[in-house]
């Protein structure tokens, strides 16, 4: 790993997608997961589903929240609509934009950490050169991750792919989150699989990422408790090599 590592309990480490239909079932995967994971992911599915409410759930039993909504709009929006989570008790708040639109999340954070979304990890160099991009994902990543702490972002959205060089050049007092993760890419658990740039647990830990998130690899897994303990081991094993 790139760095030193930060102080973060091993149940932290990965943060669970709760990409699911329903608030019920949501709960049902707080129940079957207990306090083996103690980070959560609600994104645009769930919280159509159940809004506010669910965050509220998750915090009170004393998890952590990531609100992955990707915020995109003109400034003025992205400000107003950080300023009324005010209260949600979330950790992270993820923004998808330029500078403007991340200078007025920041503007408005309060206790919350401000993750700038880089490049989806769904999207790879042909779909960068479909959508005008000329240059490399990487190059892209990097430039808009160092933007995004200059102006004063806690943290980036990252594939393990760049892990690597976001940490070692930008430092330690970047976040780097990172989905995608994947044990391996033929498994067949993970049926269609959108993600394109991926990278396992420990190849994500090890280039210098704080946390990773995982659904549906855990979702899918015909043991979902023994499947989280090989992640944390890989990322246990990770932190000791670095």
């Amino acid at each position: 790993m790139q760095g030193t590592p930060k102080n973060i309990p091993l149940n932290e480490r990965i943060i669970f997608a709760l990409d699911v239909d329903s608030p019920d079932e949501a709960v049902m995967w707080l129940d079957r997961l207990g306090d083996r994971v103690g980070f959560y992911k609600v994104g645009l599915q769930l919280f159509l589903a159940g809004g506010v409410p669910v965050i509220d759930l998750i915090r009170q039993r004393g998890y952590k929240v990531m609100v992955d909504l990707k915020f995109f709009d003109i400034p003025e929006t992205v400000g107003l609509a950080v300023r009324a989570m005010k209260g949600w008790g979330a950790t992270f708040i993820t923004v998808h934009g330029n500078d403007p639109i991340l200078r007025a999340a920041i503007r408005e954070r309060h206790d919350a950490k401000i993750l700038a979304v880089t490049v989806l990890t769904s999207f790879d160099e042909s779909d960068m050169r479909e959508m005008g991009f000329t240059g490399a994902v990487e190059d892209l990543v990097y430039h808009r991750a160092k933007k995004a702490l200059s102006l004063g972002c806690d943290g980036v959205i990252s594939s393990g792919l760049e892990a690597r060089r976001l940490r070692s050049d930008l430092g330690d007092r970047l976040l780097i989150v990172t989905p995608g993760i994947r044990p391996g890419v033929n498994d067949d658990i993970f049926g269609q699989d959108d993600q394109k740039r991926m990278s396992s647990a420990y190849a994500a830990i090890a280039a210098g990422a704080d946390h990773v998130v995982v659904g549906r690899p855990i979702r899918n897994a015909k043991d979902p408790i023994a499947f989280v303990c090989e992640l944390q081991s890989e990322i246990a094993a990770a932190i000791q090599s670095s």
